[in-house]
Formats: C-alpha cells, sequence, structure tokens
C-alpha cells in the first residue's frame, strides 16, 4: 500500500506528523497490511503565501503525484499510481478539492459520479479535517498566526485563510458538489476523525474559541463531519396574512433536505487538535492514547467493500455515542452535542444578497415565534462578510426539545419598499421534523432565495405627441409586475 500524508495550513516542516507514520509501519503487518517505510511519502505544501489558492494546492498536489515513482506503472491512473492517503486539518479540504477538480462531477462531461472510478485514491482518512471551516479563521491572518494549537507563530496565507472561514463560498462549493458522489460504490473509502478533547497548554483567555465545547480547540466537530445537509427554500406567492407586513412562505425543494452518502465519522474525548502532547496526529508514540489512534486509523486502511465500509461506520458510530458520554480531556464535566446552521441569501438571479441587506430571525413554537426557541440553545454566531453567508453554532440538544417539531426561519431583506425591493420569507417546518432539518455533530446549509419585486414604474413610455417631460421626481406607482 502507498500511503500518502498531507499536513494542515500553514505548516512548514514535516516533523509535524509526529510519530503516526512509523507507528503505522510497524503495526500494520499485524492487522494485513503491507506498509514499508519507502511506501509513504509525507507532503509538504505551500499555504502560508497570501497568493496560493486551495485550487492552487490541488493543482500542485496533482503534479507532484505524478511526479512519484510508479507513475508509469501497469495500475497507474493518469499517471497517478494508487495510493491512500491521512490528513489533518486543511489536508482533508486540499485532498477533497483535487479529488472534485479532477474526478468530480465539474471535471467531466456531465456523466454525474462515474468519473470518482478513475481516481486513484482509494482511503482518505482525514484527521480534525476543516470541512466546513474554522471558526477561528475570522480573527484575520495576525492574531490567528499567534495561535499556538493551529500554526505555531507562522502567519498563514490569505486565500487559503478566507476559504477557511466559516461559510465561505469554497465550502458552499466543495460540499454542495459533494452531495451528489457515492464513494463505496466506486471503492472510493473517505472517514473523519476528531477529537473534542482541549488541551490546556494552548489556552489563551482572550479568544473563547479555543475552549469552546463540542471542538478540538480548532475545529468543530460539526465543522469536520461529512455528514451534512443541504435545505434549499425558494420564496412563493403564498402570504402568510396573519402576520405583520407583507410576509410569504418559503418553500423547501422537492427533496426538502438533501444529504451526501454517509461517511464514518468517529469522535474521541482525548484528542485535541494539535500538539504531542493530546494532538490527534501528533500525540507522542509514548502517550496511553497514541495507540488508540494508530489501531482506528489502520482499522479505515483495511477497508475494502461496501460491506467493510457499513461495519466500520457501525463501529465507529458506537466508539461516538460513548466517547461523547464522557467528559472531554480539558473540560470539568460532560458536554452537549452541537450543531451548525450556515445560511446565505440569494434572489432569483442567484445574486448574493449581501450580509448588511439582510437579517435572519430563528422561530419556534405553534406560532412560530422567535421568542419561544429553548433557553440557552444558542452557542455562537458569525458573518461571513465575502460569501455574506452567516453562520449559527446551535446547542442541538436543546434544539431537539423544541414543541412539537414547530422550527422555523424567517430573512427580512433590504430594500423592503422603493422601485425594486423585497418581501419578507418565512419557512415552516410543518411536516418536517427538526431532526431532518438538523441533526448533532453535522453542519446544515440552508440556501434561501426570495423574489425581487420590480415595480412598474421602473420603465414607462410617454406618447411622441405629448409635451416632453422631467421624470426624474417619479415615485413608486404600488403595483409590481408580475411574471
Amino acid at each position: 500500500m502507498r500511503l500518502i500524508f498531507v499536513h494542515g495550513w500553514s505548516v512548514t516542516n514535516t516533523n509535524t506528523y509526529g510519530e503516526l507514520p512509523q507507528s503505522i509501519i510497524s503495526q500494520a503487518a499485524g492487522v494485513g497490511l503491507e506498509i514499508q517505510i519507502e511506501h509513504i511519502y509525507l507532503g509538504k505544501y505551500i499555504s502560508f503565501h497570501d497568493e496560493v489558492t486551495m485550487d492552487d494546492i490541488a493543482r500542485a498536489f496533482d503534479y507532484a503525484l505524478k511526479e512519484l515513482p510508479g507513475s508509469d506503472g501497469p495500475d497507474a491512473q493518469d499517471g497517478i499510481a494508487p495510493f491512500s492517503c491521512i490528513t489533518h486539518s486543511t489536508g482533508g479540504p486540499v485532498v477533497r478539492a483535487w479529488v472534485e477538480k479532477y474526478y468530480g462531477v465539474t471535471a467531466g462531461d456531465g456523466d454525474g459520479d462515474d468519473r470518482l472510478a478513475l481516481q486513484p485514491l482509494k482511503h482518505l482518512v482525514m484527521l480534525a479535517p476543516a470541512n466546513h471551516g474554522s471558526s477561528l479563521a475570522t480573527l484575520g491572518k495576525k492574531r490567528v498566526g499567534r495561535i499556538k494549537a493551529w500554526f505555531s507563530g507562522v502567519e498563514p496565507g490569505q486565500r487559503v485563510l478566507d476559504w477557511l472561514c466559516l461559510g465561505s463560498k469554497g465550502q458552499w462549493q466543495l460540499n454542495e458538489q459533494a452531495l451528489n458522489y457515492h464513494y463505496p460504490q466506486h471503492e472510493f473509502y473517505p472517514f473523519v476523525l476528531i477529537g473534542q478533547g482541549i488541551d490546556s497548554t494552548f489556552y489563551d483567555f482572550l479568544n473563547g474559541y479555543l475552549v469552546e465545547s463540542g471542538s478540538d480547540g480548532v475545529i468543530r466537530v460539526a465543522g469536520a463531519n461529512m455528514n451534512y445537509r443541504y435545505l434549499s427554500l425558494t420564496q412563493t406567492q403564498e402570504r402568510f396574512t396573519r402576520l405583520k407586513g407583507k410576509v410569504y412562505r418559503l418553500a423547501p425543494a422537492e427533496q426538502a433536505v438533501r444529504k451526501p452518502p454517509l461517511v464514518p465519522m468517529g469522535v474521541f474525548s482525548q484528542f485535541s487538535h494539535s500538539g504531542t502532547k493530546m494532538g490527534i496526529m501528533a500525540n507522542k508514540a509514548t502517550s496511553p492514547n497514541h495507540g488508540v489512534l494508530v489501531a482506528e486509523v489502520l482499522n479505515c486502511l483495511k477497508v475494502d467493500s461496501m460491506t467493510d465500509y457499513e461495519q466500520r461506520h457501525q463501529a465507529l458510530e458506537q466508539l461516538t455515542q460513548a466517547e461523547q458520554a464522557k467528559v472531554p480531556q480539558g473540560k470539568s464535566e460532560a458536554i452537549s452535542s452541537y450543531a451548525m446552521l450556515v445560511i446565505r441569501v440569494r434572489d432569483e438571479l442567484g445574486d448574493l444578497i449581501e450580509h448588511q441587506d439582510y437579517d435572519i430571525l430563528l422561530l419556534a413554537g405553534s406560532g412560530y415565534k422567535p421568542n419561544r426557541l429553548p433557553d440557552g440553545f444558542f452557542v455562537d454566531r458569525q458573518m461571513n462578510t465575502s460569501s455574506h453567508s452567516l453562520v449559527y453554532y446551535l446547542d442541538a440538544a436543546k434544539m431537539s426539545h423544541i414543541k412539537d417539531n414547530c422550527f422555523g426561519i424567517q430573512v427580512n431583506a433590504r430594500p423592503d419598499k422603493g422601485f425594486s425591493y423585497f418581501h419578507s420569507g418565512q419557512f415552516r417546518s410543518e411536516g418536517l421534523s427538526i431532526e431532518e432539518v438538523f441533526a448533532p455533530n453535522q453542519t446544515t446549509y440552508v440556501d434561501i432565495t426570495i423574489k425581487r419585486q420590480v415595480d412598474k414604474n421602473v420603465f414607462r413610455f410617454s406618447r411622441a405627441d405629448k409635451p416632453r417631460e422631467n421624470f426624474a421626481k417619479i415615485r413608486p406607482s404600488g403595483d409590481v409586475i408580475s411574471e
């Protein structure tokens, strides 16, 4: 087995991989795998320069793979010999971006996910991957660079930092595209392993994200999980007549909530993001939990069929349930379970409504009111001012207590009057359980489309046989163009 390691963002030394490669080599034979030192390659990519993008790294990764020995062998595909991969942090999205670029729907000829069968990657074991970003990224280059838990003083590159901000355009694109794939059918087996322990060594009392519950100090469990949801809502002509103002229903698509194929995920109470003490990748071989991680990684690398993959999912699901019932290392008591809600608002042409031009209300109760949500449900809120996406971090356990499964979202967009404007839109779960909308340890993308209201006075005609007139002070008529 050829095994490739891909590190996280702004790493500058291959010692970031710790003793994990050697431990995998020494224990592989015991589980029936043949991995020799000459079969292992340690990735080293540039992400600490501002001009480097995620796409640049994916392109360079492809080129580097083709330069490895065996690229001209009989089993090579597109000049790349078959391999398995272990990633850490941003390395997960890097490899996923490579898969999408060269073997995904966007790389093909409209042939669905069939191109996945052509790609040479068999196992993708992602350790603490930033699949849905990191809450720390919004702090900016200089502050993030000082966080020892992530960058050890290396100031990160801006373009990749932009990708990592919660709700980024890159995350929307990559994760929406991945809804279409059926990994095990094409002998491609991705996995996610993440901790939710907190290493006090990296504690910074000025930054609460480093000790945030439901995270490893850098990446939220919900931000790593490849099991996520996509809810598309479109404004209809149905008006809620009992509400003040003009509020129109936001209706879900025919398939209300879309989900990607299941990806096994394991959550550990004893691992944090980085460091030789608790870090999920860099913890020392002498630490009591090092062998636990090595065993789980090897069990992933053993998977060779859809049946194996399903069994691995069941095993990791049981492990996660047991681990999340424990008090995470670095915490004084058991914690709840959490979910992320990523919301963007667009008009019917697909143009984004910018962050300063809309407000979101979360609703609950039979009357769908904002003051009916469970106490303590709200944990954090971030607005991505580049992608104009709003990201909520919520206590999923408390949200599950919403009465009668009555959960809603209202968007109030601006302008709300004039020549071109918007009516408010409201989604009501009616018949859709709260567990369908979002779930513990998961991220839900909510893609809202509202309709532009165009007044008929935006364009009028005057008769040529009438006196010329100044129309600079014309006002909206109140009559909207219908389609």
